[in-house]
């Protein structure tokens, strides 16, 4: 009921504020379906399909038109074929749209093109035969951690596989390292903190504006001061169950239209040519500058607190708090 009213006061506010004179439009991602949690959890039943409805409950009444990145891995062996084709069916119910994200996450720098397409071909057993079900179709995939590969003859081999397999890649132009502050919420919650879980969530949308300042202007570089159709990158998280509907807002807030992958995608900046290849992965938009020769202007880091409990335990942010360390300044 809180965050219901919650959700309400913030889109009764995004709309009461003017909008940008540009017409702007994002479209809205999430990667790492099931959810980012445990693995236990997702492999039980209750507990699985309560992060999802609640999740999607969250999402019902938003406009998004989001389209959603399944690593059908997350859900253990044992409960895979029962449990992954209820959890998606609430999504697809919701009108959401199903991509592949692999089936395990799979970092390609250490391995072979060969192993990681197969890992894509894995992550569509289920998710594949649902959709056709319903008459649709698989197309839309998303690269783990942004990786395109790290020599180019890899990438390369990367980019034929999937487009022998008839995938759309999905580029990010808005990333933003949500999963950062996604990690350091789910330790909050594990501590029972709701305080330091509101000011988390508090840090996050600041954060999600700063970088949204950032981005909006660099992209109009690569295109004459047009601003393009964005693509933004979240997680499937308890932060974004929560603190989604206030970045909705602050999007709303900004003049942008919320669109889907495919109206996004026929922007004409998303047939820029690409020649990025480094054993990281980066936003479309950096991508792109740097293939024209032009330096990368890197976006806005997380606060240092945040990185830091991300970077430590649960236990170590119990001794941080006890210690004092995360003081409003921190």
């Amino acid at each position: 009921m809180i965050r219901t009213l919650r959700l309400a006061l913030f889109l009764v506010l995004a709309s009461a504020l003017p909008a940008s004179a540009q017409s702007r439009a994002v479209a809205v991602t999430f990667d790492d379906l099931p959810y980012q949690a445990t693995e236990a959890a997702l492999c039980d039943p209750a507990q699985a399909m309560k992060m999802t409805t609640d999740f999607v409950d969250m999402l019902r009444p938003l406009d998004t038109h989001a389209t959603v990145f399944v690593n059908e891995g997350k859900v253990c062996e044992a409960q895979r074929a029962t449990l992954l084709p209820r959890i998606l069916t609430v999504w697809l119910d919701a009108g959401l749209v199903l991509g592949n994200h692999t089936f395990s996450h799979m970092n390609v720098h250490p391995t072979t093109a060969e192993a990681w397409l197969a890992d894509v071909d894995q992550g569509a057993a289920i998710s594949r035969p649902l959709l056709e079900a319903r008459g649709q179709r698989l197309r839309f995939f998303r690269h783990p951690y942004l990786f395109t590969g790290d020599t180019a003859e890899k990438k390369a081999a990367m980019d034929a596989g999937l487009a022998a397999r008839g995938y759309t890649v999905a580029p990010v132009t808005i990333d933003n390292n949500d999963w950062m502050f996604a990690d350091v919420y789910r330790k909050a919650e594990q501590l029972g903190d709701r305080a330091l879980m509101a000011r988390i969530g508090a840090a996050y949308v600041a954060h999600m504006t700063t970088v949204l300042e950032f981005f909006e202007p660099y992209s109009a570089e690569l295109t004459g001061g047009r601003e393009p159709a964005q693509v933004l990158l979240l997680h499937a998280s308890t932060l974004n169950r929560d603190y989604y509907a206030q970045i909705h807002a602050l999007y709303l807030a900004r003049g942008y239209r919320f669109v889907d992958l495919d109206e996004a995608l026929a922007d004409p900046i998303y047939r820029h040519a690409d020649t990025y290849v480094r054993a990281n992965g980066i936003s479309w938009l950096h991508r792109w500058t740097f293939t024209e020769g032009r330096p990368i202007r890197w976006e806005p880091e997380p606060p240092a607190w945040i990185r830091t409990a991300n970077q430590g335990t649960v236990e170590d942010l119990a001794a941080s708090l006890a210690r004092g360390d995360l003081s409003p300044a921190g």
